[in-house]
């Protein structure tokens, strides 16, 4: 199939600069893949895919040398980069690719264009645009990827079951491009028998690399709507095996007629709402992020999707089947859940390989303290729970309160109005509190130095006693959080524990 395009999607000068040195070279050059799909989706897409019927590197390095752009070449994979003027343009060789059982690591030759696009995942990749002079601009489309973007389907360009089982990670981007490319105005679908294909092949994930993986889990959480791609997750059987901590919270059980909330619908619903609260808050300009530099802490304006907010949500409430209990007096209750999956933070994420810092951290932080605020809510919002909350949460609280407002949910309109209503009364709260006592960034005046030259006293546990009293005096309101208050309150409880001051 092929088309001549006219709607400029080939206007950035970097495609006439490359479809020259293609010419010199007397090699062929077609832009493929997800540029080409973006175009037609009216998506701005920065990232161009080269594939050159010949030396992708040679083609790159003679672009490189037209636009003085540094080069970066991959020999393993017979690839190129390079950027200009805004754009990161890639180029590789064309190859057909051939698979052994045991790996997802291809066989591979050189190949022709329509070798190149059998080898493509989906028909909406597969399609190319010619950078040839006697044809430029014109769409090269074997599987009819135009016709399929039209409709909204995901297919592969060859039978599933070869296309999954060659490379089982294209099972995972299969949903990922469902949860991508849905919109408003259109859903994209994975066909049925692709869907059929998933399940079957699902046990070849085992020779995925769980990197590979959790890459790929992240983009879907960047989503706009991200409960598409773990509902599908769920219908093919990849979540019993890449998440089955979450593939748990499916399900409602039922005692003397009574039957909890169903909490796999309810975490992606939070998940959902966290996901639309925080672009919102994105675009408003209203939250921050903090990063070390040079050793000093710098506040930024957020830019991009938190993936860590994202996978906090996702996890909020993993540990509700391990602490369920009925009671006869007052039904279901998950008392603890927000402990026990905090836990359980450091485990799923050494089992995903995940990064164990600071991010690991902030997930765990943000999943143990998640019904704090909400507990603020439906009790007296009193300066001393509103500081110790701003002391735990710290430069996070921000987020905390996004992923807590998103998980009020209730098939109730008028008790969830209720609810959010009050949560805005523990938000102006937080933020009266702040401006008056300045906790979030809380560092206690009274350091253990201090406490040693004043008195003449060697390192002991006193001087922690000293330090945690001066803490949760400042926290509890009953000083005010400047040096000389706390100075005074300290010496006070060290008279009192016979020390002295040496002066």
């Amino acid at each position: 199939m092929s088309a001549t395009i006219t709607e400029g999607f080939l206007d950035h000068r970097i495609f006439r600069i490359v479809s020259d040195a293609a010419e010199e070279l007397g090699v062929r050059a077609f832009v493929i893949g997800g540029y080409v799909r973006d175009c037609f989706l009216g998506r701005p897409s920065k990232d161009i895919d080269i594939v050159v019927e010949g030396s992708g590197i040679s083609l790159a390095e003679a672009v490189g040398a037209k636009v003085h752009s540094h080069v970066s070449v991959f020999k393993n994979f017979g690839t190129a980069m390079l950027r200009f003027q805004g754009v990161e343009v890639e180029f590789v060789g064309a190859r057909k690719e051939s698979y052994r059982r045991d790996s997802r690591k291809p066989i591979v030759e050189d190949g022709t264009l329509e070798d190149d696009q059998l080898r493509r995942d989906f028909t909406i990749n597969a399609m190319a645009f010619s950078l040839q002079k006697e044809d430029y601009g014109a769409l090269v489309d074997p599987f009819g990827g135009i016709r399929d973007l039209a409709a909204g389907i995901i297919r592969t360009p060859l039978d599933p079951d070869t296309t999954y089982s060659d490379d089982p990670l294209r099972m995972i981007r299969a949903i990922r491009f469902a949860a991508k490319l849905t919109s408003d105005r259109m859903a994209f679908n994975i066909v049925p028998e692709s869907l059929e294909s998933i399940r079957r092949n699902r046990g070849r994930l085992e020779i995925l690399s769980k990197e590979r993986i959790v890459d790929e889990l992240n983009k879907i959480l960047v989503t706009p709507k991200p409960s598409i791609g773990f509902r599908l997750l769920d219908e093919t059987g990849l979540l019993d095996l890449i998440l089955p901590q979450l593939a748990k919270l499916k399900g409602v059980e039922t005692v003397e007629g009574k039957g909890h909330k169903e909490n796999f619908s309810h975490t992606l619903e939070v998940l959902d709402n966290v996901a639309v609260s925080e672009s919102e808050a994105i675009r408003s300009g209203l939250l921050k992020d903090y990063v070390f530099e040079d050793g000093v802490e710098t506040e930024k304006v957020r830019t991009e999707p938190n993936v860590w907010l994202r996978w906090a949500a996702l996890l909020h409430d993993i540990a509700k089947p391990a602490t369920k209990r009925y009671d006869h007096a007052l039904g279901w209750t998950f008392h603890g859940h927000e402990v026990v999956g905090a836990r359980w933070i450091p485990k799923i994420f050494t089992a995903l390989k995940m990064p164990l810092n600071e991010k690991m951290k902030y997930v765990q932080k943000l999943v143990g303290l998640h019904l704090r605020p909400i507990a603020l809510v439906t009790e007296e919002v009193t300066d001393s729970a509103v500081r110790r909350l701003l002391f735990d949460a710290g430069n996070d609280i921000d987020d905390l309160m996004l992923l807590c407002s998103a998980d009020i949910t209730s098939k109730n309109p008028r008790k969830v109005a209720r609810l959010k209503a009050n949560f805005d009364l523990v938000k102006s709260k937080l933020v009266e509190v702040e401006e008056k006592d300045a906790i979030r960034n809380f560092k206690n005046p009274i350091t253990g130095d201090y406490v040693m030259d004043l008195f003449g006293i060697e390192p002991c546990n006193l001087i922690g006693q000293l330090k945690d009293a001066v803490k949760n005096a400042i926290l509890d309101g009953q000083i005010e959080n400047s040096f000389e208050a706390a100075d005074r309150f300290m010496r006070e409880k060290a008279a009192g524990m016979g020390l002295h001051p040496l002066k």
